[in-house]
């Protein structure tokens, strides 16, 4: 599992993904964390996307409340978080 994490580019803790991946709604609070999602740890980087530029603008605002909240939880690893806008699906037309 170690292996996997390192060459995802992330911490080599399992406690930490889970952490990060399975309690997020805890670490972010329930608004933000509807809007925001973790997509990877990049070393002691936690890259999240916002699904709008509010919520991104937000996430940054907040990013130091984050890294505190998951220090509170038990994580020491992450010391900054990093915020992209994702992009929605293309649409596609269905011509019937």
């Amino acid at each position: 599992m170690e292996r996997v994490l390192a060459r995802l580019g992330a911490s080599p803790s399992p406690q930490v993904m889970e952490l990060v991946f399975t309690r997020w709604d805890e670490v972010a609070g329930g608004e933000l964390g509807a809007h925001v999602r973790p997509q990877r740890l990049d070393g002691a980087t936690l890259v999240v996307g916002a699904d709008h530029p509010a919520w991104a603008t937000r996430a940054r605002m907040e990013s130091g409340q984050i890294v505190s909240r998951l220090r509170e939880l038990g994580d020491d690893t992450v010391t900054r978080i990093e915020v992209v806008i994702e992009r929605p699906e293309p649409r596609r037309c269905d011509r019937s």
